[in-house]
């Protein structure tokens, strides 16, 4: 088995390409980027038996989307529950957060016993991404024996962390643009309907729908989506 000990700065160079490659290219969803995430880190960290992704979002507070195993979301939910821990350290204001003795480790006196006690995790290492104004996340590397990750596990973790993070920008972005051409399709449809329906100009039913959505007090999209899916049509001017 390859240890964090003995792989080159090149081996790693090499390795973070191929990942780098295969984050851009596996998915254009935040959620599937997370999934593939979660299960890199505990290829290239050869020391994590379990990774996790939590994320703080300024609306819809903490979370964990993605997880290799039970012991990972167990271990970020117990740490949300006693509201102390390592990711939550590493989400608040510390770059790398690690433990080699999480039964011992004094800076959690509530979670560290536990998590050693109920699912036999013996140290664990923090790392946090920077992801957009909106959201902190930290990438959550479990192992089962104490004193598991070394200098270059860090290294590879912030490696990977640092990918990490372009690679949710690129999907969250790719996701904007996707939920924004959905919405311009679905407005165009019902313009297409409108000016069927009334003989009106694209620039009537446009202004038609902008109308229906002011006095509704709703989104354009979603007063469009309704008239597409419904055929119900708003009261518009002849």
């Amino acid at each position: 088995m390859v240890t964090s000990s003995n792989v080159s700065s090149q081996d790693l160079a090499d390795r973070l390409g191929v990942i780098a490659r295969e984050l851009r290219t596996q998915s254009e969803d935040v959620a599937d980027t997370l999934e593939s995430v979660v299960a890199i880190a505990t290829d290239l960290v050869p020391a994590c038996d379990e990774a996790g992704v939590t994320l703080m979002r300024r609306k819809g507070g903490i979370t964990t989307p993605a997880a290799t195993g039970e012991v990972a979301r167990a271990g970020d939910a117990l740490q949300v529950e006693l509201n102390e821990g390592p990711c939550l350290d590493a989400l608040w204001g510390q770059e790398v957060v690690s433990s080699s003795n999480l039964a011992a480790d004094l800076r959690w006196p509530q979670w560290g016993p536990r998590i050693a006690r109920d699912f036999e995790v013996g140290s664990m290492l923090c790392v946090r991404l920077f992801t957009d104004e909106d959201t902190l996340g930290a990438l959550n590397l479990y192992s089962l024996r104490e004193d598991a990750f070394d200098e270059m596990a860090r290294i590879e973790a912030l490696a990977l962390a640092a990918h990490v993070a372009v690679a949710l920008a690129a999907a969250q972005e790719i996701g904007q643009l996707r939920v924004a051409i959905e919405s311009r399709t679905v407005i165009g449809q019902a313009e297409g309907i409108l000016m069927e329906r009334f003989g009106l100009s694209a620039g009537q039913a446009f202004a038609a729908l902008v109308r229906a959505s002011s006095v509704a007090n709703r989104k354009l999209s979603a007063i469009a989506g309704e008239l597409v899916a419904s055929r119900q049509l708003p009261t518009v001017p002849r």
